[in-house]
């Protein structure tokens, strides 16, 4: 069985763990890039998303539940909804079971520190074959992802 780990946003990113928790796959969200008003907005693709997830029929899924955050716009916090709203559906669509988890309490669980190079860290030292995949800052959706799955797969065995 494999589990799957979806950190939400144009910038996550979805990974797979086997049940021995070693990792199978990471991939970037795919996007498109949308004219919105005058200006080019990156928004997750449900195609390309909803194709990459049946590939990974029968696994089961943890999906980091996002809310607002002080300081962003209003413009910015629709958007991250709606990438929340289009990963739930196509979740739902292709049949993959899901769960919804806050950052706070898996990163509890796992002992990560709040912080994202937390996650990149801890995702080296878990897989060190995979470090390339984690090496850079803005990786850091890659390694949520990647722990998110490891999460699951820790709480299912």
């Amino acid at each position: 069985m494999n589990f799957c780990g979806i950190d939400p946003g144009v910038h996550g990113a979805i990974a797979v763990v086997n049940d021995q928790g070693g990792l199978v796959m990471v991939y970037d969200m795919p996007i498109i890039q949308l004219v919105v008003g005058k200006s080019t907005k990156a928004r997750i693709s449900p195609e390309l998303l909803a194709a990459l997830l049946r590939d990974h029929l029968g696994a089961t899924a943890v999906v980091e539940q996002v809310s607002a955050m002080p300081g962003q716009g209003v413009s910015s916090m629709f958007s991250f909804g709606e990438s929340f709203g289009v990963i739930k559906g196509c979740m739902a669509g292709v049949g993959i079971q899901y769960q919804t988890i806050t950052p706070a309490k898996w990163k509890k669980d796992m002992g990560i520190n709040a912080s994202k190079d937390g996650a990149r860290a801890m995702a080296i030292q878990t897989w060190p074959s995979w470090a390339k995949t984690f090496a850079r800052v803005k990786d850091d959706g890659r390694a949520e992802a990647a722990l998110l799955a490891l999460w699951l797969q820790r709480g299912s065995t």
